[in-house]
């Protein structure tokens, strides 16, 4: 039987946190706002805006620390909250090789991301425990 000790994890700076909360409300706005103005993207904000932490339940087990993920499941997670991603999205709806709708979406997505900044989640080690 192996045994796991828990490290302590040091908080975010408060600076990086607030600046992703700001990122979060502009992103909500500009979201809402090409919602709006375009009259599409509702199924998008809804996908994009939860589909990262779907991979959550992936990550989900049995002898697993608390807030510990399954590394099986550490490099979905990681590609679903990573800033570049959803950012690849955006410029090609930008640029209008896929439907606006996904323009919507990437904000959404990247929306997310950053939310989880703004309150203290962010990747994951191998292990699946947050990065410090």
């Amino acid at each position: 039987m192996t045994t796991h000790t828990e490290t302590t994890i040091s908080p975010r700076s408060s600076a990086g946190r607030i600046a992703y909360a700001i990122l979060a409300a502009l992103l909500l706005a500009a979201m809402a706002g090409e919602a709006i103005r375009h009259g599409t993207g509702y199924w998008q904000i809804a996908v994009f805006g939860f589909a990262p932490d779907l991979t959550l339940f992936f990550g989900a087990g049995a002898g697993l620390a608390k807030g510990q993920l399954h590394p099986r499941a550490v490099g979905a997670y990681n590609l679903m909250h990573r800033l570049w991603v959803p950012l690849l999205v955006l410029a090609a709806a930008a640029s209008g090789l896929i439907g606006i709708g996904f323009l919507v979406g990437a904000l959404a997505w990247t929306f997310h991301i950053a939310l989880d900044r703004a309150v203290g989640y962010g990747l994951r080690t191998p292990d699946g425990f947050q990065r410090p």
